[in-house]
Order: C-alpha cells, then sequence, then structure tokens
C-alpha cells in the first residue's frame, strides 16, 4: 500500500470529532477509496488514532475490537444499540460535509499534486 494513502486516512481518523462515529464506507467517501481499504489502513496502522470512532455500516466492530472499543464510547458518550453489539451509528454519525472540509485543510499538502492526478488513490 502507499504510504500517502495510509496518512490520508489516518488523517481523516483524527478529524472525526469526539463523540461521534463515522463508517469505513463514509470514511472512505471522504478520502475518495472504498471502505476495504480503509479498514485495511486501520487493520495495519490504526492503533496510534480514534480507531473506535470508524465502525461498519451497522456502528459495529467484530467482538475482539468491540471489547477495546466500548469504554472509549462510554468516555465519549457514545451510546450503545440495546443489543449491545455496537453503537448508535445513526445518532453519532459525525457530519461528513464538515469533516470533508477539514480533512482537505488538513491534507492539502498531501492533496496538492494528487488532486491534479485525479484524486488520492
Amino acid at each position: 500500500m502507499d504510504e500517502r494513502l495510509d496518512e490520508l486516512v489516518l488523517r481523516a481518523v483524527e478529524l472525526v470529532p469526539r463523540g461521534r462515529v463515522v463508517s469505513y464506507g463514509d470514511l472512505g467517501r471522504v478520502v475518495g477509496i472504498g471502505p476495504r481499504r480503509v479498514g485495511s489502513v486501520l487493520s495495519r496502522h490504526g492503533g496510534g488514532v480514534t480507531w473506535w470512532r470508524v465502525t461498519n455500516a451497522a456502528g459495529e466492530f467484530p467482538s475482539d475490537l468491540l471489547h477495546e472499543a466500548v469504554p472509549h464510547w462510554h468516555e465519549e458518550g457514545i451510546a450503545l444499540k440495546h443489543s449491545g453489539r455496537g453503537c448508535r451509528i445513526d445518532v453519532h454519525r459525525a457530519d461528513l460535509a464538515e469533516l470533508e472540509l477539514r480533512w482537505r485543510e488538513a491534507a492539502a499538502d498531501l492533496l496538492g499534486d494528487a488532486e491534479e492526478d485525479d484524486g488520492p488513490g
């Protein structure tokens, strides 16, 4: 994978506001890649960022990650589903337009040449 793309994804993750979440697909649309690539970047490099703010489309994680995410969600006021299997992404989804604007500013140094060549990926 491309280190530049990894950094673009990680910067986007860090911009998801406290108490908010996005799906892999949401983040992929912001960065201009597919949700699987977002997941791949996070699985390899996500330990140092707020990874618990990026879930699947249903607001869920596999059980091992869910166990690690729940304390972060409680701390940030992100409500769990009644089933306890994930968060209420419908209630806590970040404003994606605002996220994209902030990401474009934060990633301008990496996007300059790439945008002229049809996007980041």
